[in-house]
């Protein structure tokens, strides 16, 4: 088979402090050369991204490209900042469709599923999967789910997750072909004539007893036990002084303390991003049912670093005897403030070793999609990791 034929995904990472020269040089170094069918960028708002597509375009003309902005990036190196990783995607048997749709804090599940309907657009192959990338902040994220489903069914994986902006949550962008949006969804829909497989595992556990949402709309949480939400869950954690009259502190002290909730599906995570000091309510990235118990979560490295093999572990049993061509994770920021610097450097190298070899690429995110049966698919706190061959 000739290498033009042969199905390959590349990863090129620059750190360039120059857009376009960072552009140009990550995504030559992840095509080398081979004609790819998709480009994917993860990079820190740091750069000017109108001048980050430019260079990219310069390497890959015309080629179709979904991305987003990241709180922090993960390339077959290691985990880093202020940096780009391009994933390139080529070779034969894949079919490609991607799209974009803006004004997602109005009609979340709308503009998802005027993405997830570019899985009309691809061939009829084997194995199909649905690529998501969402700003985190645009409100209930479990509406993204619920929106792609609508149109893609039961039978379409969902994988993905939400973009960042370095932990300043105020604003993240969106990349589609050359164009910078925000507020907004992207999506790539792949069809294989080879599997593709999804794990995801977060390494979280409940911390002392449940606590009631007495009060709560969508993502907001206003009260706890009839209390107001804030005072209940800082004096559950007996959280710092800063974190009880700085948001900047409280976020980075919540992040490695979120909530957890019971459901049909198995427990899950609420990733919370930040808190209003004046009507003492928090604001997660998804859904708190009213009514239902929650619990604080906590995790350490070994837990943490023994979901990386979980998720890593199933996404590969997906496949069969092949080998993969390349593994992409979708990694929560707040199991990134439990690791460490050190810790997330030991993570990167488990993904790598359980990759046997191929590229791997990613970012730290605000929220994570993997959706592999039933409605449920948004996660937080979690790694969902995609392995492809």
């Amino acid at each position: 088979m000739t290498e033009s034929f042969k199905r390959w995904l590349g990863v090129g990472r620059s750190a360039d402090a120059d857009g376009r020269t960072a552009g140009r040089d990550a995504t030559a170094s992840a095509i080398l050369g081979r004609d790819a069918k998709l480009v994917i960028v993860f990079c820190s708002d740091s750069f000017d991204l109108e001048a980050l597509l430019a260079g990219i375009e310069v390497s890959a003309p015309g080629v179709p490209l979904v991305g987003c902005s990241t709180a922090g990036e993960i390339a077959t190196g290691g985990p880093g900042d202020a940096s780009v990783v391009v994933v390139a995607l080529g070779g034969d048997g894949f079919s490609i469709a991607t799209a974009a749709a803006t004004g997602a804090s109005e009609r979340l599940r709308d503009a998802s599923a005027e993405v997830a309907a570019c899985v009309d657009r691809v061939e009829d192959k084997p194995h199909r999967v649905l690529l998501m990338l969402s700003d985190g902040l645009a409100g209930d994220q479990q509406e993204v789910v619920r929106g792609a489903y609508s149109v893609a069914g039961a039978s379409v994986p969902l994988v993905g997750g939400c973009a960042g902006d370095d932990l300043k949550m105020k604003s993240t962008m969106q990349l589609h072909d050359r164009t910078v949006l925000r507020n907004a969804i992207v999506a790539a829909a792949i069809a294989s004539d080879a599997p593709m497989g999804i794990g995801v595992s977060h390494g979280w556990r409940k911390v002392g007893e449940p606590m009631l949402v007495t009060s709560s709309s969508s993502n907001r949480v206003y009260s706890l036990d009839d209390r107001p939400a804030l005072d209940a869950y800082l004096k559950r954690l007996d959280a710092p002084d800063a974190a009880r009259t700085d948001p900047a502190a409280f976020t980075q002290f919540a992040m490695t303390h979120p909530f957890g909730l019971t459901r049909r599906s198995g427990e899950e995570v609420r990733f919370i991003a930040e808190a209003n000091f004046e009507d003492r309510s928090i604001g997660c990235i998804a859904e708190v049912p009213q009514g239902g118990l929650t619990w604080v979560m906590e995790g350490d490295n070994e837990s943490v670093l023994a979901a990386t093999e979980a998720a890593c572990t199933d996404a590969l049993a997906s496949l069969g005897d092949r080998e993969p061509i390349g593994l992409l994770a979708f990694d929560c920021i707040a199991r990134r403030g439990v690791l460490g610097s050190d810790g997330i450097q030991r993570e990167v190298a488990d993904i790598g070793r359980l990759a046997r070899g191929a590229p791997v690429a990613g970012f730290y995110t605000y929220g994570e999609f993997a959706r592999t049966r039933g409605l449920s698919g948004f996660h937080n706190q979690t790694l969902v990791v995609l392995a492809v061959t």
